[in-house]
């Protein structure tokens, strides 16, 4: 490895998704190289296997490596997680899809925590096949900061004009009311706040903070969250130096436009923050899970099981999931020798 690139690790994702593709996709641009120096964790086999559904690759192949210090500038570089043959089922939910996702998941993770990479982005996964095989598996951002040893992490979602991240993330929509609480709004806050700082050089980041319910809760009318939990936790931030406002009315900070006056976005639960942030980044946004001592990023998208194998998927957001890791990355730096 050479200079200052920085040593991208890739998850594959399921085997049977869109991973190998859009993975492909992004590494045959040649250009892409000046930027990073990519090693993906997933199989030579399988990798071929899709590339052969694809058309206009020419001459692609992977460097095996053995650990990624052999990894090397300007090349596509891959470590085989197994030597085992891999039954692919394009566009199907699989057990061995699972434990595939799993194992490149674990070396990745191995390999960024003793710091044998300097980023860590994960191709989607589906959370059932591996859910299956390890029953505490819910969702890679709750799997890395168990890793992580991180009590306080955010699901942000990053696209262009928006940041915007969520209190409660992988829960039912009936549980989610019991779930908020001044305590965890306020720490919420501070982690999106002191990632504004290091991650994206927000120098006094602004944050506005979304109600529970319907017009905020009209004082009350409509539910109690808001003056209960939601705005105590916003006064005492704001005390305490994070420049955090509202709560506001999810359709009316959006339909107006008055969102992007703000640095981030923090949003009560899952769907509140992601149907507007898949509208406005169409097809190209980012998660990053902020608060882990290590960087990690993925492609705001899912398997898409529906499309696999046709060479029709949009390797943008991978892109783009690659490009944030690196900036985050390069950000941190400099934050920490400020």
């Amino acid at each position: 490895m050479s200079g200052n690139s920085v040593v991208v690790g890739i998850t594959h994702g399921d085997v049977n998704g869109i991973g190998y593709e859009i993975i492909t996709k992004v590494l045959m641009d040649p250009g892409f190289m000046e930027l990073c120096i990519p090693l993906v964790y997933g199989s030579s086999k399988v990798a071929s296997y899709h590339r052969k559904m694809m058309k206009h690759v020419p001459d692609f192949t992977f460097n095996m490596v053995k650990a990624p210090s052999q990894a090397l500038a300007q090349k596509p570089n891959m470590i085989n997680i197994t030597d085992k043959e891999i039954k692919i089922e394009v566009g199907r939910s699989t057990e061995i899809a699972g434990q595939m996702s799993l194992l490149a998941l674990e070396k990745a993770v191995d390999h960024v925590l003793e710091h044998q990479i300097d980023v860590l982005v994960t191709a989607p996964v589906n959370k059932d096949n591996i859910h299956a095989i390890d029953a505490s598996f819910v969702g890679h951002t709750e799997y890395l900061a168990k890793k992580c040893n991180a009590k306080d992490y955010l699901m942000l979602m990053v696209t262009e004009g928006l940041r915007i991240g969520t209190v409660t993330t992988h829960c039912a929509l009936k549980d989610v009311s019991q779930s908020i609480g001044k305590d965890i709004v306020k720490r919420k806050l501070t982690v999106l706040n002191n990632s504004l700082k290091q991650d994206f050089n927000c120098t006094s980041p602004r944050i506005a903070v979304l109600s529970l319910n319907p017009h905020a809760g009209e004082n009350g009318l409509f539910g109690k969250e808001e003056q209960e939990c939601i705005i105590p936790a916003v006064q005492e931030a704001f005390e305490e130096g994070i420049y955090a406002f509202g709560p506001y009315a999810s359709d009316a900070l959006f339909g107006s436009g008055e969102y992007s006056k703000f640095d981030a976005v923090l949003a009560m639960y899952h769907d509140q923050a992601m149907i507007p942030f898949k509208l406005l980044s169409h097809g190209e946004g980012v998660n990053y899970t902020a608060g882990l001592p290590i960087v990690r990023t993925s492609p705001a998208h899912g398997t898409a099981f529906d499309i696999a194998g046709t060479d029709s998927a949009s390797p943008q957001s991978l892109r783009n999931a690659i490009y944030l890791a690196c900036d985050i990355y390069r950000n941190r730096k400099n934050y920490q020798e400020q």
